[in-house]
Protein backbone atom coordinates (compact mmCIF):
# COMPACT_ATOMS: atom_id res chain seq x y z
CA UNK A 1 0.00 0.00 0.00
CA UNK A 2 2.79 2.44 0.94
CA UNK A 3 4.51 1.57 -2.31
CA UNK A 4 1.37 2.44 -4.28
CA UNK A 5 1.00 5.77 -2.42
CA UNK A 6 4.66 6.57 -3.03
CA UNK A 7 4.26 5.76 -6.71
CA UNK A 8 1.22 8.04 -6.91
CA UNK A 9 3.13 10.79 -5.17
CA UNK A 10 5.91 10.48 -7.71
CA UNK A 11 3.39 10.65 -10.53
CA UNK A 12 1.76 13.74 -9.01
CA UNK A 13 5.16 15.42 -8.57
CA UNK A 14 6.10 14.46 -12.08
CA UNK A 15 2.88 16.05 -13.24
CA UNK A 16 3.73 19.19 -11.28
CA UNK A 17 7.18 19.32 -12.79
CA UNK A 18 5.67 19.07 -16.25
CA UNK A 19 3.36 22.01 -15.58
CA UNK A 20 6.05 24.36 -14.23
CA UNK A 21 7.99 25.03 -17.48
CA UNK A 22 4.85 26.24 -19.31
CA UNK A 23 4.88 29.85 -17.98
CA UNK A 24 8.32 30.32 -19.63
CA UNK A 25 6.51 30.34 -23.00
CA UNK A 26 4.48 33.44 -22.05
CA UNK A 27 7.22 36.09 -22.57
CA UNK A 28 7.16 35.27 -26.30
CA UNK A 29 3.69 36.85 -26.58
CA UNK A 30 4.95 40.51 -26.62
CA UNK A 31 6.92 39.77 -29.81
CA UNK A 32 3.60 40.04 -31.67
CA UNK A 33 3.44 43.78 -30.85
CA UNK A 34 6.16 45.27 -33.15
CA UNK A 35 4.35 44.58 -36.48
CA UNK A 36 1.33 46.62 -35.33
CA UNK A 37 3.68 49.44 -34.30
CA UNK A 38 5.47 49.34 -37.65
CA UNK A 39 2.21 49.47 -39.58
CA UNK A 40 1.33 52.76 -37.84
CA UNK A 41 4.54 54.51 -38.90
CA UNK A 42 3.54 57.36 -41.27
CA UNK A 43 4.62 56.84 -44.86
CA UNK A 44 5.73 59.24 -47.59
CA UNK A 45 2.72 60.51 -49.50
CA UNK A 46 1.83 63.01 -52.19
CA UNK A 47 0.87 65.41 -49.43
CA UNK A 48 -0.89 68.78 -49.49
CA UNK A 49 1.44 71.73 -48.91
CA UNK A 50 1.23 72.78 -45.22
CA UNK A 51 1.35 76.46 -44.29
CA UNK A 52 3.85 76.02 -41.45
CA UNK A 53 7.38 74.61 -41.60
CA UNK A 54 6.80 72.88 -38.26
CA UNK A 55 4.44 70.66 -40.29
CA UNK A 56 7.09 70.02 -42.94
CA UNK A 57 9.93 68.95 -40.63
CA UNK A 58 9.53 69.94 -36.96
CA UNK A 59 12.70 71.49 -35.52
CA UNK A 60 13.20 68.66 -33.04
CA UNK A 61 12.96 66.05 -35.79
CA UNK A 62 15.13 68.23 -38.04
CA UNK A 63 18.03 68.10 -35.58
CA UNK A 64 17.51 64.37 -35.11
CA UNK A 65 17.61 63.66 -38.85
CA UNK A 66 20.49 66.08 -39.45
CA UNK A 67 22.52 64.44 -36.70
CA UNK A 68 23.46 67.75 -35.07
CA UNK A 69 21.84 70.86 -33.66
CA UNK A 70 21.96 74.12 -35.56
CA UNK A 71 21.65 77.42 -33.70
CA UNK A 72 19.39 80.04 -35.24
CA UNK A 73 15.75 80.33 -36.20
CA UNK A 74 13.34 78.55 -38.51
CA UNK A 75 11.89 80.88 -41.15
CA UNK A 76 9.03 80.12 -43.53
CA UNK A 77 8.28 81.50 -46.97
CA UNK A 78 5.01 80.55 -48.68
CA UNK A 79 5.30 80.72 -52.47
CA UNK A 80 2.53 81.73 -54.83
CA UNK A 81 1.14 79.54 -57.61
CA UNK A 82 2.84 79.95 -60.98
CA UNK A 83 0.44 78.79 -63.70
CA UNK A 84 3.12 79.17 -66.41
CA UNK A 85 5.12 76.44 -64.66
CA UNK A 86 2.07 74.40 -63.70
CA UNK A 87 2.91 75.08 -60.06
CA UNK A 88 -0.04 75.22 -57.67
CA UNK A 89 1.72 75.79 -54.34
CA UNK A 90 5.11 76.14 -52.66
CA UNK A 91 6.71 76.36 -49.22
CA UNK A 92 10.38 76.91 -48.36
CA UNK A 93 11.72 76.28 -44.87
CA UNK A 94 14.97 77.92 -43.78
CA UNK A 95 16.55 76.15 -40.80
CA UNK A 96 19.20 77.66 -38.54
CA UNK A 97 18.94 81.25 -39.80
CA UNK A 98 21.52 83.22 -37.79
CA UNK A 99 20.23 86.18 -35.77
CA UNK A 100 19.99 89.44 -37.71
CA UNK A 101 20.99 87.76 -40.96
CA UNK A 102 18.96 87.25 -44.16
CA UNK A 103 17.19 83.93 -44.65
CA UNK A 104 19.61 83.10 -47.47
CA UNK A 105 22.21 82.59 -44.72
CA UNK A 106 20.33 79.47 -43.57
CA UNK A 107 22.67 76.45 -43.67
CA UNK A 108 19.80 74.08 -44.55
CA UNK A 109 16.71 74.71 -46.68
CA UNK A 110 13.83 72.31 -47.30
CA UNK A 111 11.24 73.06 -49.97
CA UNK A 112 8.03 71.45 -51.20
CA UNK A 113 6.04 72.39 -54.29
CA UNK A 114 2.89 71.02 -55.88
CA UNK A 115 2.05 70.93 -59.57
CA UNK A 116 -0.95 70.33 -61.81
CA UNK A 117 -0.06 66.71 -62.41
CA UNK A 118 2.57 64.03 -61.86
CA UNK A 119 4.39 64.44 -65.23
CA UNK A 120 4.80 68.18 -64.61
CA UNK A 121 6.25 67.58 -61.15
CA UNK A 122 8.66 64.92 -62.43
CA UNK A 123 9.63 67.17 -65.33
CA UNK A 124 10.53 70.03 -63.01
CA UNK A 125 12.89 67.77 -61.06
CA UNK A 126 14.52 66.51 -64.26
CA UNK A 127 15.00 70.08 -65.51
CA UNK A 128 16.54 71.18 -62.21
CA UNK A 129 18.92 68.21 -62.07
CA UNK A 130 19.96 68.71 -65.71
CA UNK A 131 20.61 72.41 -65.07
CA UNK A 132 22.84 71.60 -62.09
CA UNK A 133 24.70 68.96 -64.09
CA UNK A 134 25.35 71.43 -66.90
CA UNK A 135 26.86 73.79 -64.32
CA UNK A 136 29.34 71.09 -63.34
CA UNK A 137 27.53 69.37 -60.47
CA UNK A 138 27.90 65.64 -59.86
CA UNK A 139 24.64 63.68 -59.65
CA UNK A 140 23.83 60.23 -58.32
CA UNK A 141 20.74 58.33 -57.24
CA UNK A 142 19.93 58.07 -53.53
CA UNK A 143 17.23 56.25 -51.55
CA UNK A 144 14.57 58.53 -50.10
CA UNK A 145 12.45 56.18 -48.04
CA UNK A 146 11.32 53.50 -50.46
CA UNK A 147 11.59 55.90 -53.41
CA UNK A 148 14.55 57.19 -55.40
CA UNK A 149 15.80 60.76 -55.39
CA UNK A 150 18.79 62.57 -56.86
CA UNK A 151 21.78 63.62 -54.79
CA UNK A 152 23.40 66.67 -56.38
CA UNK A 153 26.79 67.95 -55.27
CA UNK A 154 27.86 71.44 -56.37
CA UNK A 155 30.80 73.60 -55.34
CA UNK A 156 28.70 75.39 -52.71
CA UNK A 157 25.78 73.07 -51.92
CA UNK A 158 24.61 69.50 -51.48
CA UNK A 159 21.01 68.73 -52.49
CA UNK A 160 18.59 65.81 -52.50
CA UNK A 161 15.61 66.32 -54.79
CA UNK A 162 12.84 64.28 -56.28
CA UNK A 163 9.08 63.99 -56.66
CA UNK A 164 6.20 61.87 -55.46
CA UNK A 165 2.96 62.20 -57.38
CA UNK A 166 2.26 65.90 -57.94
CA UNK A 167 4.68 67.06 -55.23
CA UNK A 168 8.38 67.86 -55.56
CA UNK A 169 10.82 68.07 -52.67
CA UNK A 170 14.31 69.43 -52.19
CA UNK A 171 16.56 69.35 -49.12
CA UNK A 172 19.72 71.41 -49.51
CA UNK A 173 22.67 72.13 -47.26
CA UNK A 174 25.57 74.51 -47.67
CA UNK A 175 28.88 72.73 -48.22
CA UNK A 176 30.55 71.94 -44.91
CA UNK A 177 27.38 71.74 -42.78
CA UNK A 178 27.94 67.98 -42.61
CA UNK A 179 30.84 65.75 -43.67
CA UNK A 180 30.54 64.66 -47.30
CA UNK A 181 30.24 61.01 -46.29
CA UNK A 182 27.17 61.79 -44.14
CA UNK A 183 25.38 64.59 -45.97
CA UNK A 184 23.57 62.52 -48.62
CA UNK A 185 21.99 60.24 -46.02
CA UNK A 186 20.99 63.13 -43.76
CA UNK A 187 19.43 65.13 -46.60
CA UNK A 188 17.59 62.03 -47.84
CA UNK A 189 16.20 61.50 -44.33
CA UNK A 190 15.06 65.13 -44.20
CA UNK A 191 13.46 64.84 -47.64
CA UNK A 192 11.65 61.68 -46.56
CA UNK A 193 10.36 63.42 -43.43
CA UNK A 194 9.23 66.43 -45.48
CA UNK A 195 7.06 64.11 -47.57
CA UNK A 196 5.65 62.39 -44.47
CA UNK A 197 2.74 64.16 -42.75
CA UNK A 198 3.43 64.87 -39.10
CA UNK A 199 1.29 62.71 -36.79
CA UNK A 200 -1.63 64.61 -35.31
CA UNK A 201 -1.31 67.43 -37.83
Amino acid sequence: MRTAVAAMAVLVCAGCAAVQPQPVVQPQIPTIVPPTTISRIPQMVDRPIPDDCELVVPVELFHQKLGRELPGELKTIIGIPEPSLGRTGKIDCYYGVPERQPIAAAPVIIGLATYNDEPTAGGRVTESVDAERQEGASVREVDVGKKKGQFVSTKDERLVMGSLGKTTYVARAKAGVLPDDAVAGALAALAQQAMTPVEGA
